[in-house]
């Protein structure tokens, strides 16, 4: 096994899209390649503008949840969503798109921020990214 982290984004819940970062982030930072696999509703986020967009997976409350934690998030100075993804792809990380995701919920490529895609693939894609790796997660 490589020193390599393989995490598959399958929710676009705003909390999990940051775990994801988070996580990517600090294996990058510790010499570790990393690889953010999104499908599904993670691939939404991918959509141009849609980073921030989705919801909370608990306590939501009608996007009142998410208001509040926003704010206090940047209270304690968490960074945006946006730049942990810049962050990500400066440190080297790779974001591979679900071709099939895509297909299935009618995406089309220009609807997605090209910048951050390093790949389009499916599930032979991910198994090759994974297979050799020391951490894999799924979000």
């Amino acid at each position: 096994m490589t020193e390599k982290a393989v995490i598959i984004v399958h929710s676009g819940d705003i909390d999990k899209i940051y775990s994801a970062l988070i996580v990517g982030n600090g294996a990058l930072s510790m010499g570790i390649d990393a690889s953010l696999f999104f499908t599904f509703w993670g691939l939404e986020r991918l959509k141009k503008n849609g980073l921030d967009k989705g919801p909370l997976s608990k306590m939501n409350f009608l996007g009142l949840g998410k208001w509040m934690v926003k704010s206090r998030m940047k209270k304690a100075n968490v960074v945006s969503l946006e730049k942990l993804m810049t962050d990500f792809r400066e440190l080297g990380g790779k974001v591979i798109a679900c071709e099939m995701t895509m297909e299935i919920m009618g995406i089309k490529p220009e609807q997605l921020q090209q910048e951050w895609i390093d790949d389009y693939g499916a599930v032979g894609t991910y198994v090759m990214e994974a297979k050799d790796a020391g951490i894999t997660l799924f979000i």
